[in-house]
């Protein structure tokens, strides 16, 4: 028996960061990523984001990889969204995303971070949160790409 945990920080945005997500109702494509999530096996910790973009708390299992996770997530619910009369203007996802990896003790911050997304979004923009996101977890940042879809 192999014992395995991984918690994965999501983000990804709609596409060039439209707000297509309507806030009146967000928790309907919430419960469509926990459906999707489910069905793969993978454990969702929390979901919130913004009319622009969305943020995952997930531990996947260990026969799936972040990219096919990501990949599944993106395709159903861009469809879902396509055909739900309640996101008329939904063109689609952003190409990029974010995942970073966590210890579980940082469950708890994490979450809570996902939960404040609205009041935070008050003080930072998208692009304000998405570049220190990715800057105090080491990733570099290609300009030439960052934000551009």
């Amino acid at each position: 028996m192999s014992y395995i945990q991984s918690i994965y920080h999501l983000v990804f945005r709609t596409y060039r960061s439209e707000k297509t997500i309507n806030v009146e109702h967000e928790r309907e494509l919430y419960g469509v990523i926990l459906s999707q999530s489910e069905n793969q096996k993978a454990k969702i910790y929390r979901i919130g984001g913004m009319p622009d973009h969305v943020h995952i708390l997930v531990s996947l299992p260990a026969t799936l990889s972040v990219a096919q996770y990501v990949q599944a997530v993106k395709t159903f619910t861009s469809k879902w969204l396509r055909e739900s009369l309640s996101f008329p203007a939904w063109r689609g996802w952003g190409h990029e995303y974010a995942a970073i990896s966590y210890c579980v003790r940082d469950k708890d911050i994490i979450v809570n971070y996902i939960k404040g997304q609205k009041e935070h979004h008050k003080r930072v923009s998208f692009q304000e949160e998405y570049r220190a996101f990715l800057e105090e977890n080491g990733v570099t940042i290609r300009e030439e790409y960052f934000l551009k879809d």
